[in-house]
């Protein structure tokens, strides 16, 4: 069976049916903390947002799904072959980017498949896979408004959501270069979004993936344009628990698998390239800095 046929599978069970039965692998003494939990209960916990398109958001059926949710239903099929099971189940559990890395840390989550940016200081806290998407902090504004970047957004009001490395890119930016800008903190995106359109701020700031994603599913592209360059770097990556070997080294293999194999390609066609399952389209290629990211990984050159 192929990797894709697993995943499909996974996710089929993830809908309908509940937890497999509990492991029994040979090797019972190598298991422990989260592998020895999912061995155990025979769910894996995978913590999703709300509205991260297309990297993890509830879809018109009211189900999870996104290009990060994918890449943790790999792995899902990774670790019931560690297990020696033909299956595990999944448990979706919805998180927040003010709680994601609290839930990650205190084993509410097996792992976090969101958009989740990899910086030092999170690395302290928690652990990341090898970069799934690489992209940066933007400003997103009415069409009609007169600001073209950053600088001309000084003195104005900027929302940001709160917990993200967008916020705090911003209030940095605003510091170093002395902005004046007055940051109004959402709980979400579309709450963010909600506060631009009403003319109750002035540009929205948020990852350029992210923008593209929501303005894509609301319908709205021709309401808003994205300006100036990019603002921060961010390497998104799956996040999951520090000092797990056996759950690090399922997530790692799997990357690569899906590298070397070029199916990743497949799944981040699915989308970023061709149309969402609510009909928008983001029409967003690979880049070059993710796509040699993938090479370091197995991921065959052109």
């Amino acid at each position: 069976m192929s990797r894709l046929a697993r995943v499909l599978a996974v996710l089929a069970l993830a809908c309908g049916a509940g937890a497999a039965e509990s492991a029994s692998p040979e090797w019972p003494e190598a298991l422990s903390g989260r592998l020895a939990h999912i061995n155990a209960t025979g769910v894996v916990q995978l913590g999703y947002r709300e509205n991260a398109i297309p990297f993890s958001y509830v879809g018109p059926d009211g189900k999870p799904l996104g290009y990060s949710l994918d890449l943790c239903l790999a792995v899902v099929t990774t670790l019931a072959a560690d297990l020696g099971v033909p299956t595990l189940g999944v448990e979706y559990v919805r998180v927040t980017a003010q709680d994601r890395i609290e839930r990650i840390r205190s084993g509410a989550i097996d792992l976090e498949c969101g958009s989740t940016t990899a910086t030092a200081a999170r690395r302290r806290e928690v652990a990341f896979s090898p970069p799934i998407f690489i992209t940066g902090t933007r400003i997103a504004v009415a069409r009609a408004s007169p600001i073209r970047g950053v600088l001309d957004a000084a003195g104005h009001k900027i929302v940001v959501v709160g917990g993200t490395t967008n916020e705090a890119a911003m209030r940095e930016l605003d510091r170093l270069r002395g902005l004046r800008m007055t940051f109004v903190v959402a709980n979400d995106y579309r709450e963010a979004l909600a506060l631009l359109a009403a003319g109750s701020v002035d540009a929205l700031a948020a990852d350029d993936i992210l923008l593209r994603g929501l303005l894509a599913e609301t319908g709205r592209t021709n309401e808003f344009r994205l300006v100036g360059e990019m603002l921060s770097f961010e390497p998104y990556g799956l996040m999951y628990p520090l000092n797990e070997p056996a759950l690090a080294d399922a997530v790692d293999r799997t990357l690569r698998e899906l590298a070397a194999s070029r199916e990743i390609l497949w799944i981040y066609d699915r989308w970023f390239v061709r149309p969402l399952p609510f009909g928008g389209r983001i029409d967003l290629p690979m880049g070059v800095e993710l796509k040699r990211s993938l090479e370091l990984i197995g991921l065959p050159p052109e």
